[in-house]
């Protein structure tokens, strides 16, 4: 399994040359630590930039970290480590994971492997270009409001958003402390799964990890015969819902019902606010996060006549468009005057979608629906940020409720992959998974006989 530590250096100069055109990695570690041991020496894996990794630059795709270089690894990255992962490389993604394109790097855009003029999503994007082209079979992103899901959705592999508190936060530099959760991107389920048995577990770096024992692998190969599984209908009210992703729904439940498990339609009404709640509460946690960016400690500093001129000078260089537009969006609806008027009530629409979704488990196994509502847009092509925001109106609900769930790749809309999702309850992750593996099983197969990926032809 992996490569030997003489192999390790030929494959970081292949993957520099095969990302000319993609541009998946700012960083590609030009002699890689293998570890003396592990169960997976040797295999490499890429992460995320706004990972911490020690001794590598973590730049969070902003000019205001762009020479930053940590004193020590994230937890994640630690265990990884440990497990005899081998660190290929740093990713591309949205500044400061503050995006659903990957355009919105502050050095450039990475480019989907599918497509070569159309987005790869984000704001983990770069890690799903870099599995999608087969660069690495593994990699880590973060995910606050899709960010895993999306690009996976976008790119035809599997991303996985694991229960809030599962996987430890210490070393993820920070968008939204209450809504962000790392998890791993593959080609495979079953990589998924070893990654996960890797990276999570209780944490004394992080207070919000609980201590619970999963096994992943356990169960995996089960199948979902006597499930109960629940199609949100809500989903066919968005507007923006593309036919070919409809259709790919429809097809995704009859699969499901092939394999054994009952399926019935639920309602989940307040999904539909889940857009307006997470700008309300993402942007306002940002204002909070960003604050540490100052000039004073670390990162970008231009000088100024006096502190605050050096303040203001630093961060107007240092952060990029789409980064000020929320830190000003929740500087906003924190202030005192509009705090009961936005803040508050967004916590308590929080609350009731994540009712309603705990309330729909009490009697599904897991709940599906579409990841993204569209295939992937050009480059360039959209404009508007509200149209990007509403990307993510199917996977920002599992983030504020906190609930495992996967991005499956099922049907095409012409050459472009599309994406289902399926949701489960808090820290049954090992479920989710175990679905997802079911209906990768019952896919089309390769010419060489093993499965590799979703692509079931859907029949408009």
């Amino acid at each position: 399994m992996g490569y030997k530590k003489d192999q390790i250096k030929d494959f970081a100069e292949e993957i520099k040359e095969k990302d000319k055109d993609i541009k998946a990695f700012i960083t590609i570690v030009d002699d890689p630590e293998v570890p003396e041991s592990g169960e997976y020496k040797g295999v490499p894996i890429a992460i995320k930039d706004n990972i911490i990794t020690e001794g590598i630059k973590t730049t969070c795709a902003s000019k205001i970290l762009e020479n930053y270089i940590p004193p020590f690894d994230a937890t994640v990255v630690k265990k990884l480590k440990e497990a005899g992962f081998v660190i290929i490389g740093k990713t591309n993604l949205d500044e400061f994971a503050m995006g659903s394109s990957t355009e919105r790097s502050a050095f450039f855009p990475t480019r989907n492997p599918i497509d070569l003029e159309r987005i790869p999503g984000g704001s983990s994007g770069g890690s799903a270009a870099a599995v999608a082209a087969d660069m690495v079979p593994v990699a880590l992103g973060s995910d606050t409001g899709g960010s895993i899901r999306q690009p996976s959705a976008f790119t035809g592999i599997y991303g996985f958003k694991p229960t809030y508190g599962l996987v430890s936060r210490y070393g993820l530099v920070a968008f939204a402390s209450s809504l962000d959760q790392i998890g791993p991107m593959a080609k495979t389920v079953d990589d998924i799964a070893k990654v996960m048995s890797v990276i999570a577990g209780k944490d004394e770096m992080d207070s919000t990890t609980v201590d619970v024992n999963i096994d992943f692998l356990k169960d995996l190969n089960k199948g979902i015969k006597g499930m109960k599984i629940g199609a949100i209908k809500t989903v066919f009210d968005e507007q923006g819902l593309h036919e070919d992703v409809a259709n790919a729904f429809e097809e995704f439940v009859k699969v499901i019902e092939e394999l054994g498990a009952e399926v019935e339609w639920v309602d989940v009404p307040s999904i539909k606010y889940s857009v307006a709640v997470y700008y309300i509460i993402a942007p306002s946690e940002v204002s909070s996060n960003l604050s540490r960016f100052d000039g004073v400690r670390y990162g970008l500093r231009i000088k100024g006549e006096n502190i605050k001129e050096m303040y203001m000078k630093t961060r107007n260089a240092g952060f990029g468009e789409e980064v000020k537009r929320r830190i000003l969006l929740g500087t906003f609806t924190l202030s005192a005057t509009y705090y009961e008027a936005y803040f508050s009530k967004a916590q308590k629409v929080r609350r009731k979608i994540s009712d309603e979704l705990y309330n729909s488990l009490k009697e599904f196994d897991a709940l599906i629906l579409p990841t993204v509502p569209t295939p992937a847009p050009k480059i360039g092509e959209i404009k508007d940020p509200l149209t990007y925001y509403l990307m993510d109106i199917f996977t920002i609900p599992a983030n504020l409720a906190g609930l495992p769930a996967i991005n499956v790749p099922f049907g095409k809309s012409g050459n472009l992959p599309l994406g289902m999702q399926i949701m489960g309850r808090r820290f049954e992750d090992a479920k989710v998974l175990r679905i997802a593996k079911a209906i990768q099983e019952s896919t089309t197969k390769n010419k060489d006989g093993k499965t590799h990926g979703c692509y079931r032809e859907i029949k408009s």
